[in-house]
C-alpha cells in the first residue's frame, strides 16, 4: 500500500495538505480523500513544506479556498493545480 503524501479531508475541498517532508517540484503525490478513502495522484509544481496546502484545481483571484469542507479564505493571486497555497496567494476573509 502506498504512503499518502497529500490528504484531502472533504470531497468539497479544493486544497489538500502535504503530510510528508521534502516534497519537491515535479513529484507525483499519492493523495487520499479521508472522507471516503478514495485516492488519486497529482503532480506538485513547487516545493511545498509539510503542513502546507496544494491546489487541487486551478483557482482564480476571488475564489474561495475550501479545506476540511470549510471556507478558509479567498484567493488573492491565481493558483494553478498542483501549486503551493499559502499567504502569498490566500487571505482570510475575516479582515
Amino acid at each position: 500500500m502506498a504512503v499518502p503524501q497529500l490528504l484531502v479531508h472533504d470531497k468539497r475541498d479544493n486544497v489538500g495538505v502535504v503530510v510528508v517532508e521534502n516534497l519537491q517540484a515535479g513529484d507525483e503525490m499519492y493523495c487520499i480523500v479521508t472522507e471516503d478513502d478514495s485516492n488519486f495522484t497529482l503532480r506538485v509544481k513547487q516545493d511545498v513544506p509539510i503542513g502546507h496546502k496544494v491546489a487541487l484545481t486551478d483557482l482564480k483571484e476571488g475564489d474561495t479556498i475550501v479545506k476540511y469542507g470549510e471556507d478558509i479564505g479567498r484567493v488573492i493571486a491565481p493558483v494553478a493545480t498542483g501549486e503551493h497555497v499559502h499567504v502569498h496567494n490566500l487571505k482570510t476573509k475575516r479582515w
